[in-house]
């Protein structure tokens, strides 16, 4: 029985009663994307951002919602230990559940970087990043209710977890190379 009070089924129950159906993971996605491309996280740009993605100016509740998330994702980012949480489904949830949100979240981060990103030179690393986001973002019918699908789910998981910081290292790299002045 999934778990009702998760901080995504909060999030997906505050979407839809206030109108927008999108999912939560796209949303967090989107947000993701956008700061490892080198968004900032100034709210203003945020909420215009997601408020395209909702087909509408969020309500209050939601607007706040965002910011919220916004500051998470922030702490992700720039704390010591980098580490990233993505806003998915719980492990209770049907495998078939947890990989369609697992596609929406890989659609919102490449749509989100493809919004921000700056014209600079990704490494291939990068780019094969990026290119393995598409393809993950395509297979979500493919993992099967088992131990091997369970499994294969748990490994995306794992690289997703890793892939959005090595994008936001080396656009932030990227800016601090470009923002030094060079000496002649």
């Amino acid at each position: 029985m999934p778990i009702q009070n998760s901080p995504y089924q909060a999030f997906a129950t505050l979407l839809s009663t206030s109108g927008h159906p999108v999912s939560p993971a796209e949303l967090h996605g989107l947000l993701l994307g956008r700061s490892c491309a080198g968004a900032g996280f100034e709210a203003d740009s945020w909420l215009a951002d997601a408020a395209e993605l909702l087909e509408g100016e969020p309500q209050d509740n939601v607007r706040n919602a965002l910011i919220g998330l916004q500051e998470m994702v922030k702490g992700e980012l720039t704390s010591d230990d980098m580490t990233v949480v993505l806003l998915l489904p719980t492990d209770d949830a049907p495998l078939t559940e947890r990989a369609v949100a697992l596609g929406q979240w890989c659609q919102g981060f490449l749509t989100g970087f493809g919004l921000t990103r700056r014209e600079y030179a990704l490494t291939d690393e990068a780019k094969e990043v990026l290119q393995d986001l598409a393809a993950i973002s395509q297979v979500q019918d493919a993992l099967e209710e088992s131990d091997d699908g369970e499994s294969d789910y748990m490994e995306v998981m794992e690289y997703l977890r890793v892939a959005p910081l090595l994008l936001f290292t080396e656009t932030k790299k990227t800016d601090e190379t470009a923002a030094k002045p060079s000496l002649h």
